[in-house]
């Protein structure tokens, strides 16, 4: 298998891959269908430490329902410039969510793994939050690269959920 070139990956990080039919990518999953503000790309995330989910969080806001995005707007690329639209400031993507509800539960995320479903990488902003609350592995869908990649010509996004209630 050859290298995915994400957009970014910290150094000394790597990501792992769980197929469709693990419990806690379905819960993010499921978590995603319901809760995600974002109906282009619906992310979820849960952490996990001792194979219980401690914390669950979505995507979006409804600033790009009423104002559009400014990323869109001015062909900025994925991952990049997410201070120019307050509804994709990182503190609405779905991992540092995750994270958040997790603490605010009471929970100590050091040692726990994230699963993110929905996306084939995770940006800066994103990775820095995981590294702080110090999780140790992030999961994602096997085949994300393609099945969550806007450029691929097999991607999914649209179509993610169909066939689920």
């Amino acid at each position: 298998m050859s290298a995915i070139p994400y957009p970014y990956l910290p150094t000394g990080r790597m990501i792992k891959y769980v197929d469709a039919h693990n419990p806690f990518m379905l819960e993010a999953r499921e978590y995603a269908r319901k809760n995600s503000l974002d109906d282009s790309v619906k992310t979820g995330s849960v952490i996990v430490k001792n194979g219980e989910i401690i914390g669950r969080g979505a995507n979006g806001s409804d600033y790009h329902t009423e104002h559009g995005c400014e990323r869109v707007k001015r062909g900025i690329p994925t991952g990049h410039g997410y201070e120019l639209c307050p509804g994709c400031d990182p503190r609405n993507h779905s991992e540092p969510r995750a994270i958040a509800d997790a603490l605010k539960n009471g929970h100590e995320t050091i040692g726990a793994d994230l699963y993110l479903w929905g996306h084939w990488w995770a940006c800066q902003p994103c990775w820095n939050a995981i590294i702080e609350a110090g999780i140790e592995n992030v999961y994602l869908l096997k085949d994300s690269e393609r099945l969550f990649n806007k450029a691929s010509p097999d991607n999914i996004i649209g179509r993610q959920f169909d066939g689920v209630q």
